[in-house]
């Protein structure tokens, strides 16, 4: 039996079209997931840090300053990291779909995705990506 991380399965894989369809289904489901995790954080720690900087904002929707900004940031610690967090992790995943649309997936990341997907039909059902990964195929 072959084990995951033995390169020969993947390279017989590489050539096998419903291989290559569930390494595709899993990709979408990461960039899914990624979408979905900076969506909670923004209804859940953006509503938050948005709420818990009202004041500020209202002060800088009257009267916009660079003074302005630096005081609700400055003062508002908890918030304005929170709102930076949002920030940080939304544009982070911009960057990453934007690379792999331009350049396509790294080398890396590809033999990843492909051991995920070998590790999953070993698994079978009881997998839990199973069924959005390997139930449409059989």
């Amino acid at each position: 039996m072959n084990q995951p991380n033995d390169p020969a399965p993947i390279v017989e894989a590489n050539q096998d079209p419903l291989f290559l369809a569930q390494v595709q289904r899993l990709h979408q489901l990461t960039v899914y997931g990624r979408w979905l995790f900076a969506g909670a954080l923004w209804l859940t720690v953006g509503t938050l840090s948005l709420w818990g900087l009202r004041y500020p904002i209202s002060l800088a929707m009257e009267y916009f300053t660079w003074a302005a900004l630096r005081y609700g940031l400055v003062f508002s610690p908890i918030p304005g990291f929170g709102l930076s967090l949002c920030l940080a992790v939304t544009l982070s995943i911009l960057v990453w779909q934007l690379r792999n649309w331009l350049l396509g997936l790294p080398k890396r990341e590809c033999r990843r995705l492909e051991q995920q997907v070998l590790r999953i039909r070993q698994q079978g059902s009881s997998h839990p990506l199973w069924k959005w990964v390997c139930l449409n195929d059989e």
